[in-house]
């Protein structure tokens, strides 16, 4: 541990922190043999009083998914019994101990989470993986999902990667740059050396730990005292993972051909089983007596059971060093090793490794594994087994169809330059137009997320032009599709292409409908949809197309309830991909109902899973969306911040509607603060973004309230007729009163009491922000009027009813108007309500704790552990100033 001293205090740190019992992860990286297994085992070492698990990534496990998982929890696997039973379920299945499929990768982190919080019950955990480049991604995604969520359960993991990107879900984690040690460090790893050759190895070693170590051990005793020539260390440097890596292939090449055999079998398998190496070597004539001078070498390490290379390295090289034909062999060997239903997937991956042309047989089983994987979400390995099967496919059109399921995995799995990369493989052309709609589909969704969603039409668009005469079937879904990507873009013209294409079809035929003004029919067509959908299954794209026409329509009550249906839909079927749209879609159906605290709550589910699933693209619409709700509380940093963000990824893409949601919500901030001018210049930029005036409909409101209060009444005049007119040709009482409100505001006193009287009786069913807005601007008017009095009941009432929703900056408005109309108000009323005290955890906690959700219910949803969920409880009954959780529905409620 020379010169090491800032990494072990940032270790140690963390294992004080996993004592006192909070949470804890930290990913070290650097280059191979910089020190990072040692810091490990450092942290080993001074872990007292808790328990060590710890996983070791290997290369040719890569693909086998959920290999490092099962590694991992091992020794504590006695423990699923106490996890819920969907979670424990999931880990049986993945660790091959039952036949259930998993439908949702959620439900693994989840596991994940819930059993290392259970392997910490009893006294503080220690996770280390070492690694991480080498182990198969759904472990990684399962592992770090579970690290980001540490808080409270006595847990410290601790990962060491290469100094490469690391792997996906692994992004977030806090990282510590590994560097090379300082030259007294070195010189101090070196005693004995004669100092030119000190200084030459500290020369080559560039720092490196590992390097230092393994480059003296290699140099003969001649060398050591001085004799070095030009060929033993060359004066040119070559790269450094090259150069260790020719070290450890020097000393397998000194030991007997038969334990270099018997180490090549050791580095092909991929269980570390000694009976299976053992095994495996015996049908190519090796014998347990062959390890003993790698076991005196120090290169293995070997118990009654395991078998374990002291480095990753010495692994590579045993493997790499060894012909051609005798590591086929070897694979062969392991074939008929590996017998039974449970080593199918390793018996197929070795069969692949054997092969050495195309082999129909052997794809059809990674077809096989690829399926298996599947259906217990580990996209990434059913992508890879795809991918090797169509690479052992002669059949064109066969491979096209591997491929093409492998890209479609990969996106799932979030790879999207490895789509991209899959994509560009599939040969061309495509000769069956169903393969070339699953092709054009698959393209479409990596353009959607991580490009242009207009492209992401356009390509869905011709794919319907040349298949729609064979395959008639294949239509509706392209176009869906296009349309949903259309919308995304906010390209109206687009949308209105794609549904005059199939004026037979109302799925398409109504935002064609819409958007041509043709409201009745649209209406008309859009029951029968909906009709249509209650009576038939409904697929997922098809109901959240359906619930965003009625949200263009103002018909947010049926948007709500196909929202919520999609929802469970993704749920219960497991299609957690999908489950952050119809979340969306769920928030903003809330949000103009006016149930903020639910919208709140379903934005933030959504955009953990968004982020979770790096879907970037819906990531950013919610970040948007998150942004407009923190402006209605006047969180404005917050708001601004993800206004940022989400316009940093909606911009450079055109992605419209994104774009127009984080504008809304930096001038609803803007209005909400008394910044009239500024948020004009927000709203209507919003409005340009949107792309039509159908789709701009909900800012109308805020973009005539703000060019009044500007002092610019002519900007309100031709959004305010506009939105009457919508008014009159959407019969939505919510609608209505918005339009007498604006109505109000635009025009002669004469006539804007009627107009605020009316909104207010309009308000009576809708949701209480719009309510509050129109309670504050007619005490406005009336303060104005000389009727103090009067104005006093409204004030007061919007001043409640805000307060209520915690939108501070619209209460503290109707706060200063009531005193301007000679009342005193509770200002501690005003500013915080017994909620507002809580953290934004502590608050998404308690909402679900006063439906009576337990902890493990709670800790489902909002990925936390249920110790995590206990302690927010805890911390939050005493700010609330109650004791039980009987007391929270009520307290809400009030």
């Amino acid at each position: 541990m020379q010169g090491r001293g800032e990494e072990r205090r940032h270790i140690e740190r963390i294992l004080a922190d996993a004592h006192r019992g909070e949470g804890g992860a930290q990913l070290l990286h650097g280059e191979a043999g910089i020190g990072k297994t040692t810091l490990l085992e450092h942290a080993a070492a001074h872990a007292e009083g808790m328990r060590v698990l710890r996983v070791e990534g290997i290369e040719s496990e890569m693909e086998l998914a959920f290999g490092g998982l099962h590694q991992l929890f091992l020794p504590v696997l006695d423990l699923l019994d106490r996890l819920p039973g969907p979670q424990a379920g999931a880990l049986r299945a993945v660790f091959g101990l039952s036949d259930e499929a998993v439908r949702d990768r959620l439900t693994l982190g989840l596991a994940t989470l819930s059993l290392l919080s259970e392997a910490a019950a009893e006294r503080p955990l220690l996770c280390l993986v070492d690694d991480l480049q080498w182990l198969d991604q759904p472990s990684v995604d399962a592992l770090s999902f579970a690290a980001r969520r540490l808080q409270t359960e006595g847990i410290a993991m601790l990962f060491a990667t290469r100094d490469t990107s690391p792997a996906s879900g692994a992004k977030a984690l806090p990282r510590l740059h590994v560097t090379g040690i300082d030259r007294q460090s070195a010189a101090m790893l070196l005693p004995g050396l004669a100092p030119p050759v000190a200084e030459r190895i500290i020369a080559q070693a560039q720092g490196n730990p590992l390097a230092l170590q393994e480059l003296a051990a290699a140099l003969t005793p001649a060398q050591r005292a001085g004799q070095l020539g030009p060929l033993a260390l060359p004066d040119a440097q070559s790269a450094l993972p090259s150069r260790l890596q020719d070290t450890f292939a020097e000393q397998v090449r000194h030991l007997p051909e038969a334990t270099q055999r018997m180490l090549t079998v050791a580095a092909a398998d991929d269980t570390g089983d000694l009976s299976t190496v053992l095994g495996a070597a015996g049908r190519l004539g090796g014998e347990t007596k062959d390890l003993e001078p790698a076991e005196r070498a120090g290169l293995i390490f070997v118990s009654a059971q395991r078998l374990r290379f002291r480095h990753p390295l010495i692994r590579f090289a045993a493997y790499q060093q060894a012909p051609l034909a005798w590591r086929l062999a070897v694979h062969q060997a392991l074939v008929t090793v590996l017998d039974g239903s449970r080593h199918a997937h390793r018996r197929a991956w070795h069969l692949a490794a054997a092969a050495t042309g195309p082999d129909e047989q052997i794809a059809a089983e990674l077809e096989r594994v690829a399926e298996w994987a599947g259906s217990r979400q580990a996209m990434a390995s059913a992508s890879a087994a795809y991918e090797r099967a169509a690479h052992l496919t002669a059949d064109t059109q066969k491979c096209a169809r591997r491929l093409i399921n492998a890209a479609q995995k990969a996106s799932e799995a979030g790879q999207d330059e490895r789509c991209r990369a899959l994509t560009d493989q599939v040969p061309q052309p495509l000769r069956d137009p169903g393969m070339a709609a699953d092709f054009a589909r698959v393209r479409s969704v990596v353009e959607l997320g991580y490009g242009s969603p207009g492209q992401a039409a356009r390509i869905l668009t011709e794919c319907a032009d040349s298949v729609s005469a064979d395959r008639p079937d294949k239509l509706a879904p392209l176009l869906t599709d296009a349309i949903h990507a259309a919308f995304c873009a906010g390209d109206a013209a687009l949308m209105t292409e794609i549904g005059a294409r199939t004026p037979h079809l109302p799925i398409l035929a109504v935002p064609a409908q819409l958007l041509a003004n043709d409201i009745a029919r649209a209406r008309q067509t859009l029951d029968a949809l909906m009709l249509a959908g209650r009576l038939t299954s409904n697929g997922i794209m098809n109901q959240l197309m359906t619930g965003i026409y009625c949200q263009l329509i103002a018909h947010h009550e049926a948007a709500h309830e196909l929202a919520t249906t999609a929802v469970a839909h993704c749920r219960e079927q497991g299609i957690g991909g999908w489950l952050p749209t119809a979340l969306h879609l769920h928030a903003q159906a809330e949000l103009a109902l006016g149930r903020h605290n639910d919208a709140q709550a379903h934005a933030t589910e959504a955009l953990r899973l968004a982020d979770y699933y790096e879907l970037d693209h819906r990531a950013a619409h919610l970040r948007a969306l998150s942004a407009v709700l923190a402006a209605v509380r006047g969180e404005e940093e917050l708001a601004r911040e993800l206004a940022a963000l989400a316009l940093d990824y909606t911009r450079p893409r055109d992605v419209g509607r994104g774009t127009a949601d984080a504008l809304w919500a930096l001038g609803l901030l803007d209005l909400g603060l008394g910044r009239a001018q500024a948020a004009l210049e927000h709203l209507e930029a919003a409005r340009q973004a949107a792309g039509h005036p159908l789709l701009a409909r909900h800012l109308l409101p805020d973009v005539i309230e703000a060019a009044v209060r500007a002092g610019h009444p002519e900007r309100a005049k031709e959004p305010a007729t506009q939105l009457t007119t919508w008014a009159a040709d959407l019969p939505q009482s919510h609608l209505a009163a918005q339009a007498h409100h604006c109505a109000a505001l635009t025009s002669p006193d004469a006539q804007a009491e009627k107009h605020y009287v009316a909104a207010l009786t309009l308000h009576a069913s809708g949701g209480d922000f719009d309510r509050a807005r129109t309670e504050l601007l007619y005490g406005e008017w009336l303060r104005r009027s000389r009727r103090k009095l009067d104005a006093r009941d409204h004030l007061r009432t919007a001043m409640k009813l805000f307060t209520k929703l915690d939108a501070q900056p619209w209460a503290r408005r109707a706060c200063t108007e009531l005193q301007a109309a000679g009342e005193t108000p509770d200002a501690t009323e005003a500013a915080h309500s017994p909620i507002g005290r809580l953290s934004s955890q502590e608050r998404e906690v308690v909402r679900l704790a006063a439906t009576g959700a337990t902890n493990r219910e709670i800790a489902t949803q909002l990925f936390l552990s249920p110790r995590t969920v206990g302690h927010h409880l805890y911390r939050a009954f005493p700010k609330l100033g109650i004791s039980s959780r009987t007391e929270l529905a009520d307290l809400l409620a009030s």
